[in-house]
């Protein structure tokens, strides 16, 4: 059994909820122990020499951790702090500090060394103290910003219940964040429960943020001067060097502050994974019922809106209620900054996290909608398929490719053949069966070469995106041994672009799934592995695994072990969070009836075996209960 963590109580109230909690942690524990003892096993016993993905996936998961920890060594202080400024000011930063380290959970949580788990919960306390004393912090969650940083900020914080969820304070934290948007907290009554909306595009743990002031934007006005203006009509306002010229960032300050703040947007969606994450510790009906409700009030809006997803929706619940009744000119809406980028993520995270606590698929009609509006003014450019990724008084403009991760995270998780039309349409012209290796902070960008390999087009991609992200590993340690920069001159994103932990081919190849959203999104997989023998989460030493097909019905992995004289054994999971049934599995010509969510698989030492898999999708309530 994983021992309770308690850490040091902020009162006496939280030491009462905590030690409840443990309880009933335990008792959780204790019934699926004795499940557990049911599990139908699957002995593999014949050997042959590693494939070459097997040695490639298991130095992935020993070398990155040495890497982390040089990258932690460099940047840290001794109290796990980042070496940097003591003061940093206006409403951004904190998401950075948090993504500096975003995806250490998940590593432990695939297999990394154990004292991940520690280490990562560690540097979570340091950047959420860190940023508390500069100010954008408040009882542990950020005081207000939007919901594509927090998105950014909390990603981590979800995979640490893919990680321990017996540990006690992390779900207290989790439970406590996710009542900032149930009304379970008199200083932030960020949620109208009677109109089913986000009260502004602004949120966190000091409530709704209506008015803006200069100080809140003093870090993020040279960046958004790169961008175009959130209006054409903005009084003694032209070009977007406004945002750093003192005489008219007023005028633009004004303007986003009457026609923007008092209304939800869709990219508030993305606080459902909050919601979702706190339901998965607990299992509580509030937290379905909520997520359930809001992205049902979103679809509404949709049909209202004669199809098309509008971006500001007024106090009252009116469309376009601060824009003289347009649908668009909302806070990260059709126009301003990103335009569909912001559409069609926060729509999939909305819809799948929908789908993923209720089984009902109908939710995924929420960020179709979004791409069924911008494919009908499709056209081929260059020989390539492109869309409009804006839209204001011009109509709809800005054609550009679409991003195909977008679009194979909503195959992947809904298995549908027009999804899948969807996908070779509105990616026409793409390469889909080459690996064009890049990384940028969200690590998913190869989707579309993974979905050639797992429909049978793509067979050397297991080896080659292992390959690509070890030397990009490589490449990000090289950076960190050069920096010799000045700590009080490092912008705010100078560590989560060194951060050497690359786990996009091993999430896909391991678990039969795109690597999650990185504004905000759960992990959506087909399976997730436990060690049995160490009981925590991740293949255990010596084993490696790779899901070389996946059906709407069932999926095909092969398990090998490395070791030559040991026999490993390990729990396999359909789906990150039990979602999933099993219901055959085949294995050398025998079958096996299952119907669970979990199998035990045995290796001999030197095997090589695979499984023909059986399954039932979105069947079970998510849990992180291991």
């Amino acid at each position: 059994m994983h021992a309770i963590r308690v850490g040091r109580p902020l009162c006496a109230t939280t030491c009462v909820k905590a030690a409840m909690i443990a309880l009933a942690a335990a008792a959780a524990a204790a019934e699926q122990e004795r499940q557990g003892a049911d599990l139908a096993t699957v002995v593999i016993v014949e050997t042959a020499a590693p494939p070459a993905w097997a040695l490639w996936e298991r130095q992935l998961l020993a070398q990155l951790y040495p890497a982390a920890i040089e990258f932690v060594q460099k940047y840290t202080r001794s109290d796990g702090t980042l070496i940097w400024r003591d003061q940093w000011p206006g409403m951004d930063g904190s998401d950075d500090g948090y993504e500096s380290f975003y995806n250490f959970p998940l590593y432990y949580a695939l297999g990394g060394p154990a004292e991940l788990d520690a280490l990562s919960r560690r540097l979570w306390e340091a950047v959420t103290r860190q940023f508390t004393q500069y100010g954008q912090v408040h009882h542990e969650f950020d005081g207000y910003y939007d919901w594509m940083h927090h998105g950014e900020a909390y990603t981590n914080f979800y995979f640490f219940g893919l990680a321990d969820p017996t540990n006690a304070v992390f779900r207290e934290r989790s439970l406590r964040f996710a009542g900032l948007y149930l009304g379970e907290d008199p200083e932030a009554p960020n949620y109208d429960p009677e109109r089913k909306l986000i009260r502004s595009p602004i949120t966190g743990s000091r409530g709704p943020r209506f008015v803006n002031s200069a100080e809140d934007w003093v870090t993020h006005r040279e960046v958004l001067a790169d961008y175009l203006l959130p209006y054409t009509d903005i009084p003694h306002v032209a070009t977007s060097d406004a945002w750093v010229d003192d005489a008219r960032f007023p005028f633009i300050l004004d303007a986003m502050n009457q026609r923007m703040m008092r209304s939800d947007v869709p990219l508030n969606l993305t606080a459902t994974s909050l919601v979702l994450n706190a339901f998965m510790y607990q299992g509580d009906a509030k937290y379905r019922e909520w997520i359930e409700a809001y992205v049902s009030a979103w679809m509404d809006r949709v049909q209202t809106n004669g199809g098309v997803l509008p971006d500001n929706v007024g106090p009252s619940g009116k469309i376009g209620e601060h824009m003289d009744g347009k649908w668009w000119g909302g806070y990260y809406g059709w126009r301003w900054p990103h335009g569909l980028f912001n559409q069609i993520e926060a729509t999939l995270i909305g819809g799948t996290n929908a789908y993923l606590i209720s089984g009902d698929p109908k939710y995924l009609q929420l960020p179709r909608s979004v791409l069924d509006v911008v494919q009908q003014h499709r056209r081929i450019e260059g020989g390539q398929a492109v869309v409009p990724h804006r839209y204001d008084d011009r109509g709809w403009h800005d054609y550009r490719p679409i991003s195909p991760a977008h679009l194979v995270y909503l195959w992947h998780v809904s298995q549908d053949p027009d999804d899948l039309q969807r996908i070779r349409t509105l990616t026409e012209g793409v390469p889909r069966d080459t690996l064009s290796y890049r990384k940028s902070k969200g690590d998913w960008e190869h989707a579309l070469a993974w979905l050639g390999f797992i429909e049978g087009r793509n067979p050397e991609y297991p080896e080659q995106i292992l390959r690509a992200t070890y030397a990009e590993s490589l490449q990000r340690l090289q950076v960190i041994r050069q920096d010799t920069s000045d700590p009080a001159t490092r912008n705010v994103h100078h560590w989560q672009e060194r951060n050497p932990v690359v786990l996009e081919g091993l999430v896909q190849l391991m678990l039969g799934g795109p690597n999650h959203i990185y504004h905000g999104g759960l992990l959506h997989s087909r399976l997730l592995y436990f060690d049995p023998q160490r009981r925590r989460p991740g293949v255990p030493a010596d084993v490696a695994a790779l899901v070389d097909r996946v059906t709407p019905d069932g999926l095909s992995v092969q398990l090998v072990n490395l070791h030559s004289t040991q026999w490993r054994e390990l729990i396999v999971q359909a789906g990150a969070f039990g979602e999933h049934d099993f219901s055959t599995v085949e294995h050398q010509s025998q079958s096996i009836e299952v119907n669970r969510n979990r199998i035990h698989v045995r290796l001999a030492p030197g095997a090589c075996g695979r499984l023909d898999i059986t399954m039932r999708r979105y069947v079970h309530a998510p849990s992180y209960l291991h």
